[in-house]
């Protein structure tokens, strides 16, 4: 009896893994349809953001030392640095 017991748990958890499987199978094909709008929505809020900060510093509310202060060490593709005047191989 003991035998048969372990036998149905054994077994009962063989099928527990393979709708753990199954489970993880389907997330990760949900997953694809909400990222490119996730994605889309943070480019669009970086883009915003960016439009806020260059506004401010062309109206003279931010100091463009400050600016440069913040993406100094954030930079670091020299096509990037060059962009914001940034010495290339620094950050």
């Amino acid at each position: 009896m003991a035998n048969k017991i372990a036998e149905r748990l054994e077994s009962l958890e063989e099928r527990l893994q393979k709708l753990k499987v199954k489970q993880q199978r389907a997330l990760a094909r949900a997953r694809p349809v909400a990222n490119p709008t996730a994605r889309r929505e943070n480019a669009r809020r970086k883009v915003l953001v960016g439009a806020v900060v260059l506004a401010r510093v062309e109206q003279g509310l931010l100091e463009e030392s400050v600016l440069r202060e913040w993406l100094d060490p954030v930079l670091s593709r020299p096509e990037d640095r060059e962009l914001f005047k940034l010495p290339v191989g620094g950050g």
